[in-house]
């Protein structure tokens, strides 16, 4: 089955992610893929408290991300790749060149600088321009919070 789902959340592990994407997905490991987390020991526990023991929880610096997508993609289990902002996810679509297919804009909140595009999706112009650009290189970028909800596509939020 592989990676089945690459998102963009910034609540990075939580309860939406696990419950409401990994429950109906039938996921058996999340590669988090953070530079800074992957660094720090301590960040990574808290968030393998969130996952069931029964979920693998992968930590990835985007470098080794792109080193090991091969071997996630060929998994026989479901994954979710998750990166907690655009330009991580930015990063890593262009470093693996085509091997990631479609991004899930699932939850960027509200800070400075950002205008609401969604009610769970606030960017900044440069935000939805590097999202623009991931697109622009073959990779379908919509926006969903959960699995039941109205998928959005890419020109309708980031217009």
């Amino acid at each position: 089955m592989s990676v089945d789902l690459f998102r963009i959340d910034d609540r990075l592990i939580h309860g939406q992610v696990v419950v409401g994407w990994g429950q109906p997905l039938g996921v058996a490991f999340i590669v988090l893929v953070d530079d800074d987390v992957r660094a720090s020991e301590w960040e990574q526990e808290l968030y393998r408290m969130g996952v069931p023991p029964q979920v693998s929880v992968i930590f990835a610096s985007v470098d080794e991300a792109a080193a090991q997508l091969a071997a996630w993609q060929s998994d026989e289990r479901v994954g979710i790749v998750l990166t907690g902002d655009v330009d991580t996810m930015a990063r890593l679509a262009q470093t693996v060149n085509g091997a990631v297919r479609a991004v899930n804009v699932g939850g960027v909140h509200y800070r400075e600088g950002r205008k609401e595009r969604l009610r769970y999706v606030y960017l900044s112009d440069d935000e939805a321009g590097a999202l623009r650009g991931i697109a622009a290189g073959g990779v379908d970028v919509s926006a969903q919070d959960v699995p039941t909800g109205t998928r959005v596509p890419l020109d309708e939020f980031t217009a």
